[in-house]
């Protein structure tokens, strides 16, 4: 799971598959455009108000349902979320003990495979290009170029332009970071020195001068900066505020070459098995995967926040952290879905994704485990603008260029514009994605207790659906998992737009769904 990062103006999105931005406004109607009702205010939302209405006419008493949200980590006990959080029936607190014998100590809200051998949470992790680069480096290295295998050796040169060609972007940002604060740095530091430590105003600044020539060139460069920046403050404080957006970049792009970009940089190595890693579902980086658990599950009706399209507190999040900053392994995201499927999970959620591959059997094999076991899957389709019918992402849907999985969901960002329907960033696909959902501009819960925050993705799109399914299938239990993909992507609010980017062309409804889920019910005459 990466962010796009903007950086010296500059917008490295490569294979980043999260994209999280602030809106430029911030109403009541942009806080709640995801629930919409497309017939009633021409906004192509989920339309949660009017299938709730449905239900409750219907006279349709929930079933708690449990939610795997497959992320960087949820903070559980967040305002909005605490009440709806899955607790481990069968495992006592801190105990230290496997009470329910799943292997897993004390997975009280779920378990945690972002972990090193030792079951030490990490953050950092570096891109699957790095990882494949390496591994094929250090084969061709050892083994020389006459390797009897000239299709693995073409990977080996295309993974070995990639990777330079992204070395050198971000050599290029570090040296451009560091050559600006080794010329501003002394200029602005000999200004502060003529200021000192008086109040800043216009006049001070206008009627400066000084015979320090690189006092003069400082407020040449301090002229840059905005009034509102810096009325009434000290130059220090300022300075310090200018320079650290530089020091910022610098470590940045420092990180990028020595953790994302590391050849031997790895902190999984040694871990072994489908059993590691610790019940901190948090993690260290919780902010993607807490705004993903609001948009499914936050509460209604209790003064706070905003509203999940799960509809409702029988809705429960598992927490499970497969998500570093860098790259998902495939094994943790296979261990992660047989925990979540083991362990009671109805529906998984998957917003990350990467543009190469490890191991995509194990992946493809851990969907097939949750289809046997009646689970449903919903995944973000990736925000780089490409057609993934052609351009291949992982964990990929499609095998011999057909759907491999009939309970899997794959989903793109759409927006509240009718007129530009598709988000700029969403990826698209005539046969690998099936619908869109809401994915711009969406609000929901980040770490801090009681905060909250507007991001854009298809990392908050799959959500929306999830939380869909969520809300239909705890309604009508007794249907399966390929019917509720069936109801949602059967029942989407159709648009021109979509119909050649996505296989159903159109954006998930709630309201139909549940319709569609009464019909199928009384045609089986299931109560």
């Amino acid at each position: 799971m990466k962010k796009l990062i903007l950086a010296l103006g500059l917008i490295f999105a490569g294979h980043q598959f999260n994209a999280q931005e602030k809106p430029a406004v911030d109403s009541t109607f942009l806080k709640n455009w995801m629930h919409s009702d497309f017939e009633a205010t021409g906004v192509y939302g989920v339309n949660t108000l009017k299938a709730k209405e449905f239900l409750k006419q219907n006279n349709r008493k929930p079933v708690d349902i449990v939610v795997g949200v497959l992320d960087s980590g949820v903070e559980y006990f967040h305002e909005d979320l605490k009440n709806n959080i899955w607790t481990n029936p069968k495992e006592k607190e801190s105990n230290q003990k496997d009470d329910d014998k799943n292997g897993f100590v004390d997975d009280i809200h779920g378990w945690n495979f972002v972990t090193d051998k030792n079951g030490n949470s990490y953050d950092d992790d570096s891109y699957e290009l790095t990882r494949q680069y390496a591994k094929l480096e250090k084969l061709f290295r050892e083994q020389g170029l006459h390797i009897k295998n000239q299709k693995l050796y073409n990977e080996y040169l295309r993974l070995k332009k990639d990777y330079y060609t992204s070395i050198y972007r971000f050599e290029q940002v570090k040296h451009l970071a560091q050559s600006r604060l080794d010329f501003y740095q002394p200029r602005l530091k000999a200004l502060a020195e003529a200021l000192g430590e008086q109040p800043l105003s216009k006049s001070v600044v206008d009627n400066f001068s000084s015979e320090n020539n690189l006092a003069l060139e400082g407020l040449f460069i301090f002229k840059e900066v905005p009034q509102k920046d810096w009325e009434g403050k000290t130059i220090s404080n300022v300075i310090s505020s200018y320079l650290k957006r530089y020091e910022s970049q610098l470590d940045y792009a420092e990180k990028q070459l020595t953790k994302s970009y590391g050849l031997d940089f790895n902190p999984k190595a040694g871990v072994v098995g489908n059993h590691y890693g610790n019940n901190d579902v948090k993690g260290l980086s919780d902010d993607h995967g807490t705004h993903v658990a609001g948009i499914i599950a936050a509460e209604w009706d209790n003064g706070k926040g905003m509203h999940g399209t799960g509809g409702g507190n029988y809705v429960k999040i598992m927490g499970v952290r497969v998500v570093p900053d860098g790259d998902e392994r495939d094994e943790d995201i296979a261990n992660g879905i047989r925990y979540a499927v083991d362990n009671g999970a109805k529906i998984l959620n998957m917003s990350f994704g990467k543009s190469y591959d490890d191991n995509h059997r194990l992946v493809v094999d851990a969907f097939k485990y949750a289809e046997k076991k009646n689970v449903l899957i919903v995944k973000a389709a990736g925000n780089s603008n490409e057609d993934i019918d052609v351009r291949i992402h992982y964990p990929m849907t499609l095998i011999n260029d057909k759907q491999f999985s009939p309970t899997t969901i794959t989903v793109g960002a759409s927006t509240r514009h009718a007129d530009k329907l598709k988000a700029r960033f969403s990826n698209y696909g005539k046969k690998s994605v099936d619908v869109f959902a809401p994915g711009m501009e969406i609000y929901s819960s980040v770490p801090g207790v009681s905060k909250y925050a507007f991001f854009n993705g298809t990392s908050m799109a799959s959500p929306a659906v999830a939380g869909v399914a969520a809300l239909v299938w705890s309604h009508y239990p007794k249907l399966s998992a390929a019917e509720i993909k069936t109801i949602l992507v059967s029942s989407v609010n159709k648009n021109d737009q979509l119909k050649d980017l996505s296989v159903y062309g159109g954006v998930v409804d709630a309201y139909k769904a549940v319709q569609k889920a009464e019909e199928l019910y009384k045609k089986k005459k299931l109560k």
